[in-house]
């Protein structure tokens, strides 16, 4: 009885981290059509991701801090800021703002294929070609791919009829296909950064401090970014939105994430990290379901079946990976080890 309770907790929580994300996707999108800029958001966003976080730092992973930072740690703490804060939220804002919330939660999905094959390149990841998992982790990570420029040209491409020619002919919105290179080069970087990540725990095995750290620094060089952009910017640049009710949505905000990183860490050490990321497509449809009820956007054919393609790909690489992780075991192998596989 208390396993099928747990079972239910856990499916049940999984799934309403999905509408959260989905909603994050969706109130990111309406505070920018009220005139706020993405650096903004980032920046108010992030302090407060610091200032829930910092507390958690000092009571529970003070012992877990280096004794002295290297010039290299250093370096890797700068990288991941500038990459996993500024540049990647940055991306990420621009793309929903040109794209839609519903393509911008699709997104995310190509990076445990993404993951996998950054991680091979430095080699933190094995493949073997004789190994049938191996080559699935390869079908699946390109079918995610395809499915994403599948998705991308499909939704930024509309059909118009030639009176002249009496023929339809395809048109792409500019900003469309931007956009979706934006949300591409955001999933990109945010896989990078969590293969950097991975390594740097190994010199700095304290997760919770190394997030607020790198978003401190990150907030810092955001700051700087939108300073040299715009030296007479204002903090708030539009009317619509007070600095009140904006410090309001970013500890909101701030508070939910939290919660939703830290159940989703409970559930993956309770039914580890493949049932945890085999939810994560369920945001994706929640967030085409609110933007076709709220926002009026069309539901394409082609952007459906490339989603498809992707999440197939997703799922794929993960049960792959599950199942290579299965009989691969080793017991004395560390949480941080920098040659343990990063999906396992």
């Amino acid at each position: 009885m208390k396993e099928m309770i747990e079972e239910v907790v856990i499916v049940g929580g999984l799934i309403m981290v999905q509408f959260v994300y989905a909603g994050n996707s969706l109130l990111m999108s309406y505070l920018m059509s009220l005139g706020l800029g993405p650096l903004t958001i980032v920046i108010f966003s992030t302090f407060a991701t610091f200032i829930i976080l910092s507390p958690f730092v000092i009571l529970f992973e003070r012992k877990q801090w280096p004794n002295e930072l290297s010039s290299r740690l250093i370096g890797k703490l700068g990288l991941i800021s500038f990459a996993g804060v500024t540049l990647f939220q940055t991306l990420f804002l621009e793309g929903i703002r040109l794209t839609s919330p519903a393509m911008a939660t699709a997104m995310p999905n190509l990076a445990p294929g993404l993951i996998f094959f950054i991680a091979w390149m430095v080699r933190l990841e094995k493949i073997n070609m004789k190994c049938l998992y191996s080559k699935l982790k390869i079908l699946g990570t390109l079918l995610c791919v395809f499915g994403a420029l599948t998705m991308s040209l499909m939704h930024s491409a509309s059909i118009i009829q030639d009176e002249k020619d009496n023929a339809s002919i395809f048109v792409f919105d500019r900003d469309r296909v931007v956009g979706c290179m934006y949300l591409l080069g955001a999933v990109f970087v945010l896989s990078s950064n969590v293969v950097l990540q991975a390594s740097t725990l190994v010199e700095f095995p304290a997760p919770i401090s190394l997030s607020a750290i790198t978003s401190l620094i990150g907030v810092v060089i955001t700051t700087i970014l939108q300073l040299l952009q715009n030296p007479n910017t204002k903090v708030v640049t539009s009317s619509l939105v007070s600095i009140s009710n904006l410090v309001g949505f970013s500890l909101l905000g701030g508070m939910v994430s939290g919660a939703c990183v830290s159940f989703n860490g409970w559930a993956m050490k309770k039914r580890g990290p493949v049932m945890v990321s085999m939810f994560s497509p369920i945001a994706t449809v929640i967030s085409v379901g609110f933007s076709v009820v709220t926002l009026g956007e069309p539901v394409r054919i082609g952007s459906v079946g490339g989603m498809a393609l992707m999440f197939i790909g997703l799922y794929l690489v993960l049960w792959a990976k599950g199942k290579e992780g299965l009989s691969q075991i080793d017991i004395f192998e560390s949480e941080f080890d920098p040659r343990k596989p990063l999906l396992s």
